[in-house]
């Protein structure tokens, strides 16, 4: 695969100082350069009603729709909420994976980062995402598994990872999406 591949990065906090968007950068900053990464935001997304699914959606849904049918692959890096994933990640799988039939989602392969400040690093958060991306026709990266605890302590004052053993990870994790990008685009032909 000589071509660069685009990812689609949907980070699954809204908040503007999130530590979950910093990990997402931290595991960017370590991927090999045959990826490109563009955040698709999710926060402006509608709740998803079927009512609402008419010829002329929600711009927001029409926006984000276009955004990952346009990516290659995409990037799940989210905290955990209730041992599951936040309320707008959620949505964001319900908006893309609609109209029915017609799901950007399908066929893309994907990488679940999750993260919490506790120890187990948000593992309820990556398996129900998990289930949903079975569904939805995604290959999801199986090894390494990417669950990151501690997410409060891991950077410095400027947003830098503090730990090189830590950064190693990261670009594990990096790299074996990439390959498995690679493996789907070419068993594709």
């Amino acid at each position: 695969m000589s071509s660069v591949k685009k990812v689609a990065v949907i980070v699954g906090s809204l908040r503007a100082e999130s530590k979950t968007r910093l990990l997402a950068k931290a595991i960017i900053a370590e991927a090999p350069e045959n990826l490109s990464f563009d955040f698709v935001e999710i926060g402006e997304l509608a709740l998803y009603n079927e009512d609402l699914e008419t010829d002329t959606p929600p711009a927001a849904w029409t926006g984000f729709r276009k955004q990952i049918s346009e990516a290659d692959a995409v990037l799940f890096v989210t905290p955990e909420y209730n041992r599951s994933v936040p309320g707008a990640l959620k949505n964001a799988i319900d908006v893309g994976s609609r109209p029915y039939g017609k799901a950007a989602y399908s066929g893309k392969p994907a990488a679940i980062v999750t993260a919490s400040p506790g120890g187990i690093g948000g593992f309820g958060a990556n398996h129900h995402l998990r289930q949903s991306l079975v569904f939805l026709n995604m290959p999801v990266l199986q090894q390494p598994e990417a669950y990151i605890g501690g997410l409060w302590e891991m950077f410095d004052e400027a947003g830098n990872v503090k730990s090189e053993d830590t950064r190693k990870f990261l670009k594990t994790i990096a790299n074996g999406f990439s390959d498995l990008i690679k493996r789907t685009y070419h068993d594709l032909g």
